[in-house]
């Protein structure tokens, strides 16, 4: 049986995963065998709650669990009231640029940005609208001003000013137009003028292209942009904090795309930029902030274009040299998912088949030992100790009970016979490989 479940996390779950990705809910209910993990990282997220910052690196196989582990993380902080982001690295997007690339991925991050009450994400409106909240009642109290004389505008100047004062305070680069940004948002949002709140929203989530524009509607002088954008973020870290969060958690997926850049000089300035955050939160030069990538073996050790390409990286990254694969050391920056092993799978699978039943509200007529035959089809299918990912195995499992479900007297044996297994990394990845070893 599983527990406390919600119907939105079990339909999120069985379509998310029956699609090859990871659900944005619920994921709490499929973990399996990341205990450890799962601890190491309830350990971080007190640190950071108490003033430190913290970058990890998550790596492993493609379909090994990274983007799994990256959304896990999500609800742990969101329980610990931690404000969390996600975002994906793409040929688009990366941390260093000068043509915009970086100030996309800026936006991603801040479109994604997560609450508890709001775990889907969108929620950078409703964190603003909250702190302007706390700014009218602290203002009220400390000038003994009625909240309804305040909410009728007539002492917006007071208010304005406060917001000011509050975000100066907070802040340090670009911290007068971010102030003025957030004065507009409350303009808005006290005389519902729709546009100019949604205006507000598209500067402080980097979407204005130019300043013209932004000056046009804003009358702000300044945008967010590939060289500010960090800084920005560094702004709305301790913007949460100042409302009572525990810290603002970034995840960062896909990091295999910065592998992927052609250029070395881009690809090395993009190292350089994880440099730099990586010694601005282990030097203490930044509080409450936490990052994490997710990526390759072959991001993080390729010497030629992985992470130990770059020197000064390679030296902080290397693992451990006393762990081994039983002695592990979750406390350092680089964390390596191994795959799940088949008992694992086998208990995840078995979840998987409540959810299911649950979402459809029906009950599958699956064994335990039909789905240990389904297992040993698969895991002695030729390719399979090359190829097979916990994601391959996941979807095939909920594509054949979709077809039960359907098709009751189907043969379920003739089913787990016609599993093929692939290659499911990226074409252009097994290329790269290819041309490294030339």
């Amino acid at each position: 049986m599983i527990n406390n479940i919600k119907p939105k996390e079990a339909t999120s779950i069985i379509n998310s995963l029956t699609g090859g990705v990871v659900p944005k809910v619920g994921v709490q209910h499929i973990t399996v065998g990341r205990s450890e993990e799962v601890d190491a990282a309830i350990t971080t997220l007190e640190e950071v709650k108490n003033g430190h910052s913290v970058v990890k690196f998550w790596i492993g196989d493609f379909g090994s669990g990274k983007s799994f582990m990256l959304h896990l993380l999500n609800t742990v902080a969101m329980k610990q009231k931690f404000v969390v982001a996600n975002a994906d690295f793409t040929p688009d997007n990366r941390l260093y640029s000068n043509d915009g690339k970086s100030v996309i991925l800026y936006s991603a991050i801040m479109d994604n940005i997560a609450i508890q009450t709001k775990p889907e994400g969108g929620a950078l409106p409703t964190l603003l609208e909250k702190w302007i909240e706390q700014v009218i009642s602290k203002t009220a109290e400390d000038n003994k001003i009625s909240l309804v004389d305040i909410r009728n505008n007539q002492y917006g100047d007071l208010i304005r000013n406060a917001i000011m004062k509050t975000v100066n305070e907070i802040t340090e680069v670009g911290g007068f137009d971010f102030g003025s940004v957030i004065v507009k948002y409350y303009n808005g949002y006290i005389t519902n003028d729709e546009s100019l709140r949604r205006n507000s929203l598209k500067w402080l989530k980097g979407e204005y292209k130019t300043k013209t524009e932004a000056r046009q509607d804003l009358g702000i002088r300044e945008i967010i942009n590939d060289s500010n954008y960090y800084d920005m973020l560094k702004n709305f870290c301790k913007l949460f904090v100042s409302m009572g969060y525990s810290g603002f958690m970034i995840n960062l997926d896909e990091a295999i795309n910065l592998y992927k850049i052609s250029t070395s000089a881009v690809r090395e300035k993009n190292y350089e930029k994880i440099l730099s955050i990586y010694n601005d939160c282990f030097q203490g030069k930044v509080s409450n902030l936490f990052i994490n990538f997710a990526g390759t073996k072959e991001f993080l050790e390729n010497e030629k274009r992985g992470l130990f390409s770059y020197q000064a990286l390679k030296s902080r990254l290397q693992s451990n040299k006393f762990e081994t694969l039983k002695i592990r050391d979750y406390a350092q920056p680089v964390i390596k998912l191994h795959p799940l092993d088949h008992n694992e799978i086998f208990v995840l699978l078995k979840k998987l088949k409540l959810i299911f039943d649950f979402n459809y509200k029906i009950e599958l007529n699956i064994t335990d030992e039909e789905i240990s035959a389904f297992m040993e089809e698969m895991f002695n299918k030729p390719g399979a100790s090359e190829f097979l990912t916990p994601r391959e195995v996941i979807r095939d499992f909920l594509n054949i009970l979709n077809i039960i479900r359907q098709n009751p007297e189907v043969d379920k044996k003739r089913l787990f016979g016609e599993i093929e297994i692939s290659d499911e990394r990226p074409n252009d990845l097994v290329l790269l490989d290819s041309i490294e070893e030339l």
